[in-house]
């Protein structure tokens, strides 16, 4: 069976990324022989849909099972909806993560982990408040001259 796990690095001796849509890469490992491929994920830049847009590239590339830290609803959706098994909750190395699968240590799930809201673009960074949504810190210095006259309207 052919499993994608959501990896920080490029080999199965990597750790697994706890993020599914904005992992850098995609290990595609045949639980069989442990023979895997890496995929970088295009998506992981993405300003939205990057949960949905992972789920469709590893169903494209076969993935009958996905191993990650964290899903999204919308990617759980998509990955339920083709079939895929969904397991969440995973961290330390792929390989002993697939180990695991193979095992039946693991046990698959249709309900996301993360809500829509965390899982969106707009997520916290660094404690500076939501990118996007009006937290971020402005670049001018304040070095105008109040000198604007408005308009009046009236005498």
């Amino acid at each position: 069976m052919k499993v994608a796990v959501s990896s920080s690095g490029q080999d199965p001796n990597s750790p697994i990324d706890p993020r599914f849509g904005r992992c850098p890469y995609f290990l595609m490992v045949e639980t069989d022989d442990m023979s895997f491929k890496v995929f970088d994920n295009q998506s992981a830049a993405l300003g939205g849909g990057a949960g949905i847009q992972s789920a469709q590239f590893v169903v494209s590339k076969g993935a009958r099972a996905v191993i990650t830290g964290s899903c999204g609803p919308n990617a759980v959706k998509a990955l339920s909806a083709s079939g895929t098994d969904v397991y969440l909750g995973n961290s330390g190395i792929v390989q002993d993560a697939v180990q695991k699968l193979k095992n039946g240590e693991l046990t698959p799930t249709a309900k996301a982990d993360v809500s829509e809201q965390v899982a969106s673009p707009r997520e916290s960074v660094a404690g500076r408040g939501l990118v996007g949504m009006g937290g971020g810190y402005g670049m001018g210095r304040g070095m105008g001259m109040g000198r604007g006259r408005g308009r009046s309207g009236g005498r």
